[in-house]
């Protein structure tokens, strides 16, 4: 039913947004049908829910489009049936009458090529996390996303940032000696150390969120829509549960977006927060707030204490 009354108001949108639309919707359900006939299944609870509300994101969009496109084409027929009726008045009464009628219909107008720039962007958000569950995507060791999807990623959210001003966090993650480990109890173990890291993630990151294995013993997670302070409570978190459940440690670096932002300037400061965190003793975490690094228990304690 929801395809049906999806596909009927499509030709009211622009091709560009029409297309990009069919491709994701096309893609998810052509994903699932190949899945079923293979007899294969989502990886995990976590994966299954990430689908569900990639899904749920996309019919909320289709809704809001369906309602943008409705509104809009309202005014747009009261603007053409008042145009049609300028032909009864004379020349310079149609004219001043037809500048006051496009000055009506301007606004509108404006408001919404705004909303399905949005939208498109919204799309390519989702896109993004539907690509993200093919095999060309996911790190086959830990089965969470590669450095393919944290470019791709990154590029979506900064262009959010850019254009309406949608911050996001980034923590990168860094097991401590994880060398040692490989050397002293053998890579097999070490490969289910970082599957374990990469569970634990995985258990405690919002089906918003995106995972990464970003290379060797690293992880990224980006958090859409999240603070600094958010952010660092939730890389603490991740690092406490990792010390509690595993015979390893990590360390973390957080950061949120800034204006201007590029891939290479967030990864870059949430690995100097990195390397302070590794300097200081490992098994901690610390933040940059773009201006410096600084402990985040500590800041915990500061703040308790005030």
């Amino acid at each position: 039913m929801f395809a049906i009354e999806f596909f009927n108001w499509f030709p009211q949108l622009s091709t560009p947004i029409t297309l990009l639309l069919m491709a994701t919707i096309g893609y998810f359900f052509g994903r699932r049908r190949t899945t079923a006939t293979s007899g294969s299944v989502v990886r995990s609870g976590r994966e299954l829910r990430r689908a569900q509300a990639v899904v749920r994101e996309l019919e909320n969009i289709s809704e809001l489009i369906r309602k943008h496109v409705f509104k809009h084409r309202a005014s747009l027929s009261r603007f053409k049936q008042r145009v049609n009726q300028l032909g009864d008045k004379n020349q310079d009464e149609a004219m001043q009458a037809l500048f006051r009628e496009a000055e009506e219909m301007l606004q509108p107008t404006i408001q919404f090529a705004g909303q399905i720039a949005h939208a498109y962007d919204q799309i390519q958000q989702q896109t993004n996390r539907l690509m993200a569950f093919t095999d060309a995507r996911t790190d086959p060791l830990t089965g969470v996303n590669n450095r393919r999807v944290l470019n791709d990623t990154l590029t979506s959210q900064l262009a959010l940032k850019a254009r309406y001003d949608v911050n996001f966090t980034l923590a990168l993650f860094d097991i401590d000696h994880f060398k040692k480990v490989n050397d002293r109890q053998g890579h097999l173990y070490g490969d289910r150390v970082l599957q374990d890291v990469a569970q634990i993630l995985g258990d405690n990151a919002r089906e918003t969120d995106t995972v990464v294995r970003y290379g060797g013993e690293e992880f990224v997670v980006i958090m859409p829509e999240t603070n600094l302070e958010g952010a660092s409570y939730f890389a603490n978190r991740i690092r406490e549960k990792t010390e509690q459940k595993l015979p390893v440690t990590i360390s973390g670096g957080v950061t949120h977006s800034l204006d201007g932002d590029t891939t290479e300037t967030i990864v870059a400061r949430a690995d100097a927060a990195l390397y302070e965190a590794k300097s200081n003793g490992r098994n901690c975490v610390y933040r940059h707030d773009g201006e410096q690094t600084e402990s985040v228990l500590e800041k915990v304690a500061v703040e308790q204490e005030a």
